[in-house]
């Protein structure tokens, strides 16, 4: 029995004192209004309508059932509709600052072919999780080492002076003769200071003799772009973020590096949802490769 349906028609019913008119306000025939309030004494164990009546009068028993029996229907009522505003709602996702508006019209183009609508919110890192974490965001794009996320995009140094198919840490080596400021050094974005990347590129640039000072993390994307841009230092960067910036990019030789980039979300089917929706425009934005 459809404990809401057998309701509706009874709360109908009782409200009209009929059951030609409770019916047509239910929007149903009249013998199902009969059978479906039949079927709720049956399941309450006892007469709703006394049917000896021309009129549709209440028992005793249904008198004390009618109160119970509305909070059911407008329950029911209002669950209908929270579910229509939730499909409605956007779904907000938290993506990386570096991502131009027109980028983000793409994915938000993209999302909407594949059923999903988005609102999109830009953060670094941290505060890309912290959204999640707080429940503000239903699901953000973090970085991660590349074999744990869902995409992954090779890393490499972007620079005004690169011209190179393939770079080698030990050309930036200082001479004894270089100043300080004379150093090459190598700025590492916020969106790849994590252990799985940083660090790999510490030990490497140690091992081909570069200084400790050579490798510095910086403030953002437009900043260590800016410190390329105007001078010879390089950037860990994406081909694609290199490209936008006019700048040259090439790999590394040693080590071969990549940002991974994970789904992070309060509930597993959120994640889910993102991973396979997304799939594909994310890897065309991050240029990336499974």
């Amino acid at each position: 029995m459809d404990l809401v349906a057998a309701c509706t028609a009874f709360v109908a019913v009782s409200e009209r004192g009929s059951f030609t008119s409770g019916a047509a306000a239910a929007r149903i025939p009249q013998s199902v209004a009969s059978r479906r309030i039949a079927a709720l004494e049956r399941h309450l164990g006892g007469p709703l309508v006394d049917r000896s009546s021309r009129t549709a009068r209440l028992t005793d028993f249904g008198q004390r059932m009618l109160p119970a029996a509305r909070r059911l229907v407008r329950d029911a009522s209002s669950l209908v509709h929270d579910a229509e505003q939730a499909l409605l709602s956007p779904f907000s996702l938290a993506v990386p600052l570096t991502w131009s508006p027109v980028e983000l019209a793409r994915l938000d183009l993209e999302a909407r072919r594949a059923g999903l609508r988005l609102e999109l919110r830009q953060g670094d890192p941290v505060s890309r999780a912290e959204l999640v974490r707080d429940g503000e965001v239903r699901a953000a794009l973090v970085p991660v080492a590349a074999g744990e996320g869902a995409w992954r995009v090779p890393l490499g140094l972007a620079g005004s002076r690169v011209t190179q198919r393939m770079l080698h840490l030990d050309a930036l080596r200082p001479s004894r003769s270089d100043e300080e400021h004379d150093l090459v050094r190598v700025w590492v974005s916020p969106e790849d200071d994590l252990p799985a990347v940083r660090d790999r590129l510490v030990r490497a640039a140690e091992s081909a003799g570069l200084l400790a000072s050579q490798v510095r993390v910086a403030t953002g994307l437009a900043a260590a772009l800016a410190e390329a841009l105007t001078s010879s230092d390089l950037v860990l960067a994406t081909e694609a973020e290199a490209r936008g910036a006019d700048l040259g990019w090439a790999p590394l030789a040693v080590p071969a590096l990549e940002r991974g980039v994970a789904v992070v979300a309060g509930l597993a089917d959120d994640a889910s949802r993102i991973r396979t929706a997304l799939r594909e425009p994310v890897q065309r934005m991050l240029e990336a490769s499974i």
